[in-house]
């Protein structure tokens, strides 16, 4: 079996360490003994095609980087979210999460997003930086990462990736840190996000496997005690 993963723009959407979450993914997959592909599709390709891909990612980049992204996105806007809806994995981070929803309202223009998700997104006064700490339901392991964002996103009744317990998440206001949907994993967090919680990353790449072989009884345990001993330092250095 091999697994595809589609790495969407690299070449403009690269602020936040994203070949590290490929990475990640990627070496997780062989040293269970599974196939793994790494697509780059950049802002010069053509030929679209997520017919035979397993999980599609796409990272962070600038507000700068992101409208122009969107507008290249917005070509494929019914693929992508055919792809969505018939259960296909795709991980969102930061800048990328902000693309699938609505809309992103800058203090000057309103960039157009995918609509995949039921979420808007609007600019406020103060950049939200910082490490920040999630607990969520879809993993026992608690989430670490590190945000830096400016804008202020809205999931109505979505489900939230986890719930924070440091940091200032989704909108500062409620609590609630990213978003889950079939099996859409889109959340602000970087740093990069998946080598610092393999359970997160491993859910994640369960999904994937699942899709591609209905039989599938679930991923080999590996040794993480280095990659949670980390992780485990961050939750005690930051939890209140």
């Amino acid at each position: 079996m091999k697994i595809k993963i589609l790495h969407l723009y690299p070449d403009l959407l690269n602020l936040y360490g994203d070949k590290g979450n490929i990475e990640c993914m990627r070496k997780r997959l062989i040293w269970r003994g599974i196939d793994a592909e790494v697509i780059e599709y950049t802002s010069d390709d053509t030929g679209f095609d997520l017919a035979d891909v397993d999980i599609v990612f796409i990272g962070g980049g600038s507000d700068r980087e992101q409208k122009i992204v969107c507008g290249k996105l917005l070509e494929h806007k019914e693929a992508i979210k055919n792809y969505v809806e018939d259960n296909g994995t795709l991980v969102a981070v930061c800048g990328g999460y902000q693309l699938l929803g609505k809309y992103y309202k800058l203090e000057n223009e309103t960039i157009d997003g995918l609509d995949i998700l039921d979420i808007y997104t609007e600019q406020g006064k103060k950049r939200l930086i910082g490490n920040i700490v999630l607990e969520s339901d879809f993993i026992s392991e608690k989430i670490v990462g590190f945000e830096n964002h400016g804008g202020r996103t809205y999931i109505g009744n979505h489900t939230p990736l986890g719930k924070v317990i440091y940091g200032y998440g989704n909108d500062e206001k409620s609590a609630a840190e990213g978003v889950v949907y079939k099996n859409v994993v889109a959340t602000y967090l970087h740093g990069p996000l998946l080598p610092k919680n393999p359970a997160l990353c491993d859910y994640i790449l369960s999904n994937a496997v699942k899709r591609r072989n209905p039989d599938f009884e679930g991923l080999l345990e590996l040794d993480d005690s280095l990659e949670n001993t980390a992780n485990q330092y961050i939750v005690n250095r930051f939890k209140k």
